[in-house]
């Protein structure tokens, strides 16, 4: 029998002088700064698993690897605006641990959280609804006076560029 593929969800929030240095804080929030990030379209293989984690509970790798996932990021620059990111996922009714994950980004809570609900309600139509939620990660950040980042990511596996066949 296969080992389960482990799908670890995490988030993060971070500020910096730019959007581009906040996502960077978001992502170390998130426990996957250092890596290359190869975002997946949505779709979980059979035996798979999901659990949420805290950054450091991460996937582990070496600086520079690839990291296959799949995340949601927002950002806010105006004082008082709100950064929204959001992962929900879905698993297939049969047990085998196929599933689905849904991405979305906004300006509030509550957007986020009804497009996460309808998507996965659509996907799961799409595909004669064998499909049942099965979680969610949302996180979100205020910017005060800098630029801000939500992050949340679902990490699926990395790849060393000295490996090969890759590594769990």
């Amino acid at each position: 029998m296969t080992e389960p593929l482990i799908i670890r969800v995490s988030a993060g929030t971070g500020t910096g002088r730019t959007t581009l240095a906040a996502f960077d804080a978001a992502l170390a929030g998130a426990g996957v700064s250092d890596f290359n990030l190869v975002r997946l379209s949505s779709i979980a293989p059979p035996g798979s698993r999901i659990l949420q984690v805290d950054g450091p509970e991460q996937l582990q790798g070496a600086h520079g690897d690839a990291l296959y996932c799949v995340y949601a990021r927002a950002h806010a620059s105006l004082p008082g605006h709100e950064a929204w990111a959001g992962l929900a996922w879905s698993q297939r009714d049969d047990g085998s641990g196929a599933g689905l994950f849904v991405e979305h980004e906004g300006p509030s809570q509550e957007q986020v959280s009804t497009d996460l609900l309808h998507s996965l309600e659509d996907l799961s139509a799409t595909r004669g609804g064998r499909y049942h939620p099965a979680g969610r990660k949302l996180v979100g950040i205020t910017c005060s006076a800098l630029p801000v980042c939500a992050v949340v990511v679902a990490t699926f596996r990395r790849t060393g560029w000295e490996e090969p066949d890759g590594g769990r």
